[in-house]
């Protein structure tokens, strides 16, 4: 039989009831709810009145968005962006080297030529290679002009400018790595070569993938310039067909939606590119 004193002890010592928690009630954002209507209902205008706006002329969009010299046009735009950015890092990996080595004379080459090709612009660059004939006539007795055509012109300019930007992004992503990690290579007797191959690129490219990204969009949207030297690119061939139709805003929105088209691709393809190269890492998703 429990004693009244044994009963006040246990209510003394008994806790408390636990109190409900207290209720979470979100911020009201209504300025930023309001904001994003607005911004809503002018977007949809936007888009409206480029949908009903006869001047575009979307049907003649759509006959020429397929048609045999635009997709000719896209083809060699693909072309020459690959084959440039190929060039160009494997010309800016061997500057990258350079300027990180020990000669000094490599060095000065390595900075001097970054220097030069960034401090040019592209046009410039293009026009000057495509009247080289004016400089060099002839090399090893062949007619620069008959060695030298646009598209060779475009593929030689258009990598030496790149190279410079690439150099520049494969030597931070080589910056990037801790020097732990080289000083064990160094510890393990592996060479120059192999330590660079092996351990410092395969780590430097979750660094060096974003801009290098950012490059290849650029230069598919740079490969435009090349019209000015006649070559047949995607930007030349819709030239080509509203100098003779004079329907300029609709083949100019061809050309607008196939780089769009294709620089979406290439950025989802970045995407996923970035993710695999930033796995196990913090910041992976």
């Amino acid at each position: 039989m429990t004693t009244p004193l044994a009963t006040l002890e246990k209510t003394a010592t008994a806790p408390p009831p636990a109190e409900p928690p207290p209720r979470v009630v979100p911020a009201r954002r209504a300025g930023q709810w309001a904001a994003a209507t607005v911004v809503l209902v002018l977007l949809g205008l936007g888009l409206l009145s480029v949908v009903r706006n006869k001047a575009f002329q979307w049907d003649v969009v759509a006959e020429y968005f397929t048609s045999a010299s635009v997709l000719r046009g896209l083809g060699l735009t693909l072309w020459l962006t690959a084959l440039v950015m190929a060039l160009g890092f494997v010309l800016g990996t061997l500057l990258a080297v350079l300027r990180l080595s020990f000669n000094p004379v490599l060095r000065a080459v390595s900075w001097g030529y970054v220097w030069f090709f960034r401090s040019t612009p592209i046009l410039v660059q293009l026009l000057f290679w495509f009247n080289i004939g004016a400089l060099y006539p002839t090399v090893l007795g062949v007619h620069t002009v008959n060695l030298l055509g646009p598209v060779s012109v475009a593929v030689i300019g258009l990598t030496l400018h790149e190279a410079a930007y690439a150099a520049e992004v494969v030597r931070g992503g080589i910056l990037s790595v801790d020097r732990g990690q080289i000083e064990a290579a160094q510890s393990l007797g592996l060479g120059r070569w192999r330590r660079l191959t092996r351990i410092v690129l395969p780590q430097a490219m979750r660094a060096i993938v974003p801009p290098a990204g950012n490059m290849l969009i650029g230069t598919l949207k740079g490969t435009s310039i090349v019209s000015v030297i006649a070559v047949q690119d995607l930007l030349y061939s819709t030239q080509l067909v509203y100098h003779r139709t004079y329907e300029v805003i609709p083949l100019l929105l061809v050309a607008t939606l196939w780089y769009v088209a294709v620089t979406s691709v290439l950025s989802l393809g970045q995407h996923y590119v970035e993710r695999y190269y930033a796995r196990g890492t913090a910041g992976a998703r």
